[in-house]
């Protein structure tokens, strides 16, 4: 059979990692005297490969990062009053599987944004579905829907998330009716998935934020409930002009 005529089995069989490194892995297995079950199993490494590629790929592109840098690039060194041990631990993923939630909060500038993504970054890695959004993202989506299954389809997303990573809490004032939304979201993954917030605004103004101070007590209760608080605080990276990429709001 010739080397295009495996190709093309290949492709019906979609095995488009194999059929790529096809011409090179035959040239390895002349020139070692590979055995057949060896170029086989080499060949379908390159293949395996290339589906854990393309599926970070996927999922890199559902997260909706912006701006990511990976947890090893942070610079700890601007602001040394953050407990790295602390953020190298939850990059171990040990809250998402115990369905724990995370809360970022401090001032405007002092790494949350680019920690939380780095986390999430480092989720995806152990297999876990991530969702990043900032809170206007996620209640201006919601409040555009108007027919139910639409906004059932919206929520799901959300809801399905095994960590969802909502930004932006503090930034402004948040349109009516949002406290309700967040209410719901936060609700029902309680207990199940995990969900990290970050705020640059105390958590008693939360009820100014959302027009809805007995809406955000609930919220809170929820959420705390089963949390860890991180608090933030030093010099923004963004007034020195630090190229973190914290670039929305955080």
């Amino acid at each position: 059979m010739s080397i295009d005529n495996l190709r093309t089995q290949m492709k019906k069989l979609r095995l488009a990692g194999a059929s790529a490194a096809l011409e090179l892995r035959l040239q390895e297995a002349r020139g070692n005297s590979l055995d057949h079950a060896q170029f086989l199993e080499i060949l379908m490494q390159d293949e395996l490969l290339n589906r854990s590629n393309n599926k970070m790929k996927a999922a890199l592109r559902l997260a909706g990062f912006r701006g990511l840098k990976p947890l090893s690039d942070f610079d700890w060194q601007f602001n040394p009053n953050l407990d790295r041990k602390a953020f190298y631990e939850l990059a171990g993923g040990e809250f998402v599987r115990k369905g724990t939630n995370v809360l970022f909060v401090g001032p405007s500038g002092t790494g949350k944004t680019c920690l939380a993504q780095a986390i999430g970054y480092e989720a995806l890695k152990l297999g876990f579905s991530v969702i990043y959004r900032s809170i206007f993202d996620v209640v201006g989506g919601l409040q555009r829907f108007n027919a139910f299954s639409d906004r059932n389809a919206e929520f799901d997303r959300y809801l399905k998330a095994e960590l969802l990573i909502i930004d932006d809490m503090g930034l402004k004032q948040l349109p009516e009716k949002s406290g309700e939304l967040l209410f719901e979201i936060i609700f029902r993954r309680h207990g199940l998935k995990s969900t990290l917030m970050t705020s640059n605004r105390p958590l008693d103004e939360w009820g100014k934020l959302i027009r809805d101070v007995p809406t955000a007590g609930a919220i809170l209760d929820r959420f705390l409930e089963q949390s860890m608080v991180i608090r933030f605080k030093g010099r923004s990276y963004r007034l020195a002009g630090n190229p973190m990429p914290d670039t929305t709001g955080q």
